[in-house]
């Protein structure tokens, strides 16, 4: 991928901690609403051993109320100052789905990668300004909006309807030049607990959209609901969730939990080669 000038190849699993700037998100272990907060959680994940760090300035939990452009923006350009000065050289990544919020922080911090999760849906803009940025996208399968995504889960056939949809979606953005795309299937968003179970079943199947693929399933739903459990509880299961994405071709995990990622991305590793090498 390029970032910002510089080629960089995914040659192993990427692991993209989460930062949220928000006093809503659903799991508050990822919130930072204060300088110390965001600082030490910063540090803690590229400790941690995390490539990228992916900044939520806009909570996009299930039934969630989006805060408007400005709000948003004040949240970002606090914690982007921040994070740049304790950590000049991180892989950034913003999570919005707003053109011109995207726009600015590409522009004005050097953020390197825009990760949409309405693939485009909420802003009819958002192609074409990451095009004219040249910035790495993160292109997310969603229906509606946070506040009705639950009740869109009708689909013919999951895999088939969210690749179907997916492929549309990049062909239309690399005829308008982006270059590098990364495909997320929306674990969690406008699917049923067994629906997301079906797609990461048949998670190889999006290998042919010639794209890096993402997995984003750290606490939620779809794991601490069939353990009976909590977000707070759910690190086990989404460990495990995250290794079974990564026997399916992840190459990155959006975590909440760095190290246990990290490791998890180690000892899958550790096995492929040991395949490879019989």
């Amino acid at each position: 991928m390029n970032l910002r000038g510089r080629l960089v190849e995914i040659d192993r699993p990427w692991v993209m901690g989460i930062v949220n700037v928000t006093p809503d998100s659903f799991y508050s272990g990822s919130r930072a609403t204060d300088e110390l907060t965001l600082v030490g959680r910063v540090r803690q994940l590229i400790a941690e051993g995390a490539d990228v760090l992916d900044i939520g300035a806009c909570s996009t939990r299930p039934g969630s109320q989006s805060v408007d452009a400005q709000a948003e923006m004040d949240r970002l350009q606090w914690a982007l100052n921040i994070i740049r000065r304790e950590a000049p050289g991180v892989i950034l990544s913003v999570d919005t789905y707003r053109a011109d919020v995207a726009r600015r922080c590409v522009e004005d911090w050097g953020v390197d990668i825009i990760n949409d999760i309405s693939g485009g849906t909420l802003d009819d803009t958002m192609f074409k300004t990451v095009a004219q940025l040249h910035v790495p996208y993160v292109l997310m399968h969603m229906r509606g909006t946070p506040d009705t995504m639950s009740s869109l889960t009708d689909y013919d056939n999951v895999t088939a309807d969210v690749l179907e949809w997916m492929a549309r979606r990049i062909d239309d953005m690399r005829q308008m030049g982006v270059a590098d795309i990364i495909a997320d299937p929306g674990f969690g968003f406008a699917k049923t607990v067994e629906q997301n179970y079906e797609l990461l079943a048949r998670l190889e199947a999006f290998h042919a959209l010639n794209a890096p693929l993402l997995v984003g399933v750290s606490r939620k739903r779809m794991i601490y609901t069939p353990l009976d459990c909590t977000a707070d509880g759910a690190l086990n299961g989404t460990t495990i969730v995250n290794t079974l994405a990564l026997e399916r071709g992840a190459h990155i995990l959006r975590v909440h939990d760095v190290r246990a990622a990290v490791e998890a991305v180690k000892l899958v590793s550790l096995m492929s080669e040991s395949i490879s090498n019989r």
